[in-house]
């Protein structure tokens, strides 16, 4: 019965692929259809680090963009004085072109911002990252768009002209191209360095993926720019969510769409035979089939750039934005069409909250095996955040045990390992400043929103709660993430206070004097903070040289709510480690059960312990954590 189901679900896909690919798909065999059901091994042990190439590193000042090639995105109003921003001005220094256009209105401003981080950036860092450990690189959209998030492209197939070295060159290259054929696409001068990226960074062993929403475009497509001009005559008609064309004989502009969440910047692609769709819940149904096809063919550009068969040289998988206002049906024809490009590719979806700040979307419906290998798993975070942090009123020790096995429920082995474990991210606030606001997370965390939440330098007592935290992350289940500078201990509130430049140390940055209304209230000196950095460096050198802080199985073995201690082991194959946790304000002492009688090291301090038969008796100071073996 079993290769009845295996040989007949072949069967489907390879018909299912050539009708939904012009370009030809490698044949499947059986072994590799089996491999769709679960995540990619590389995924499993994963190190992730995520990059936000604006923010991250300008290597390249010839590439910068100017007021031309972003004046049609938000604010969509800018001074004629219009600046590339210094990469080491403070954060709330505003300069005189944006008092002049924007006065005082900070937030306007920082949107209008752009620092010129490029993808040589990138390259100049990929021996640093390697240093640091990662393993893999999530990087936020690529796709060229004159907007700061790049989540509204102007065109999925190609990287941002200003992110490579031939801006003008690479925009006349894009005007000869029919939007939809890919046999009509060029390879841009920043495509090329993108894929040398890609190159560089496989040799490190280092994978990467990339960020893509097929949800929506920019208005600035000129997919969707050939459906404004032409209206119903237009070949891509159907592409979009039309409410209503224009009519000709009338003074009036009928014409009418659906952007995301009502935002016109971002008309949304058209979905079909649509049912039970509510927001924040999987819903059946797909994408119509000119824009499916088109999806089809720009992740197959990137998975297989000389489409040889050969995905060497391509992405290793896509982070997949606003997963739930997509239909499941399209979902599942998508994981089915890039695993039979490459059956390596890893898939990670953004499924975020049903409800703002305390219901978290159920990701199971999206993690069996059909749809994606993982999602950014927040739900890891949050709960850990309330009991590390002590926020939200905190979870005792047993609390949080029971947090963690509701949280892991229902998911197969591979999916946990998968599973990317976030701290922080592009769209929400910095870890360290997430642990310093401690009844704030996502909903209300910025000083427009909260003139209360605090903007500066979180204090010692905060980075060491921190601390705690990520010997957790890098001793569980799932896959650590770093969003980029995290390590560094940069701080910053919620969207866009998270995408300060990054803090390099051949930079001498302004410190940080100001908060967002302008208030001299502090003086922060901005600068790498060393001991965080040394610790990211052992945590993740740890994971990699200890195979069952990875693979290993989950034992709990102190849960106690009035010393507010709290220890687990990761077992495998016969290999022990224990993590243990003092989070009160005064040292206690701890009794471990052992597996075995001898000596035990603390990973991390280095410091040895005997024991006495299978009894280990250890002191541990105040709001401090061992990694014994």
């Amino acid at each position: 019965m079993k290769y009845f189901i295996v040989f007949t679900s072949l069967f489907f896909l390879i018909i299912t692929t050539s009708c939904n690919t012009s370009s030809s798909a490698k044949e499947i065999t059986a072994e590799k259809l089996l491999a769709i059901e679960k995540a990619p091994e590389w995924s499993q042990n994963a190190i992730w680090y995520q990059i936000f190439v604006e923010r991250f590193r300008n290597g390249d000042t010839l590439n910068d963009p100017t007021l031309e090639d972003i004046k049609s995105s938000y604010p969509h109003s800018y001074s004629k004085n219009w600046d590339i921003t210094p990469w080491s001005q403070q954060w709330y220094k505003m300069s005189s072109w944006e008092t002049e256009e924007y006065g005082n209105d900070f937030y306007k401003a920082a949107q209008s911002r752009r620092y010129g981080g490029d993808l040589q950036g990138v390259l100049d860092k990929l021996d640093y990252l390697k240093d640091l450990g990662i393993t893999a690189i999530f990087f936020n959209p690529l796709n060229d768009s004159p907007t700061l998030h790049k989540y509204d492209a102007t065109n999925y197939a190609h990287i941002d002209h200003n992110f490579g070295p031939d801006p003008k060159g690479d925009l006349e290259l894009m005007k000869s191209e029919d939007p939809t054929d890919p046999k009509t696409w060029n390879w841009t001068s920043a495509d090329k360095l993108f894929l040398k990226i890609i190159d560089e960074a496989h040799k490190r062993g280092i994978k990467i993926i990339l960020d893509y929403s097929w949800n929506h475009t920019g208005t600035d497509n000129p997919i969707f720019k050939d459906v404004v001009k032409n209206q119903e005559k237009s070949k891509y008609a159907d592409f979009y969510m039309i409410k209503s064309f224009d009519d000709p004989t009338t003074p009036e502009d009928e014409f009418d769409y659906d952007g995301w969440f009502g935002i016109k910047s971002m008309p949304e692609i058209k979905k079909i035979n649509v049912v039970n769709r509510i927001s924040g819940n999987p819903y059946e149904g797909n994408i119509q089939d000119d824009a499916k096809q088109y999806i089809f063919d720009v992740s197959k550009r990137w998975l297989d750039p000389n489409n040889d068969g050969d995905t060497s040289d391509g992405l290793d998988g896509f982070r997949l934005d606003v997963a739930d206002q997509i239909p499941m049906g399209f979902w599942r024809d998508y994981r089915k069409f890039v695993r039979s490009v490459n059956p390596e590719t890893y898939l990670v979806g953004e499924i975020w909250w049903k409800t703002w700040p305390d219901s978290l979307m159920n990701p199971r419906p999206y993690t069996n095996g059909d749809i994606f290998d993982a999602v950014m798993h927040y739900q890891f975070y949050k709960p850990a955040r309330r009991f590390f942090a002590n926020t939200n009123g905190g979870y005792t020790p047993n609390e949080y045990k029971k947090e963690l096995e509701k949280v892991y429920s229902g998911y197969r082995q591979s999916t946990r390992l998968a599973m990317m474990n976030m701290s922080a991210g592009h769209d929400s606030p910095r870890l360290s400043t997430s642990f310093y606001n401690k009844d704030k997370y996502k909903f209300n965390a910025k000083p427009p929103d909260d003139k209360t939440y605090k903007t500066n330098k979180p204090d010692n007592a905060t980075f060491q709660e921190v601390k705690q935290y990520l010997i957790h992350q890098y001793t569980f289940v799932g896959s650590p993430q770093i969003w980029q500078g995290d390590e560094f201990g940069m701080w910053g509130a919620d969207d866009p206070d998270n995408r300060k430049p990054v803090i390099w140390d051949d930079y001498n940055y302004e410190n940080e004097t100001l908060n967002a209304f302008g208030d001299n209230s502090f003086n922060d000196k901005v600068e790498v903070n060393e001991d965080l950095l040394s610790l990211y460096k052992k945590l993740i050198l740890i994971r990699k040289n200890n195979i069952e802080l990875v693979y290993g199985d989950v034992t709990y073995i102190i849960t106690d709510d009035e010393n507010k201690t709290f220890s687990y082991s990761r077992n495998y194959k016969g290999v022990t480690s224990y993590v243990i946790f003092n989070l009160s304000n005064s040292k206690k002492h701890i009794i471990i059960d052992v597996d075995k009688h001898g000596k035990f090291k603390d990973l991390i301090s280095d410091k040895e312990f005997t024991s006495t038969s299978t009894v280990l008796s250890i002191t541990l100071d105040s709001k401090s954590s061992m990694i014994l073996k």
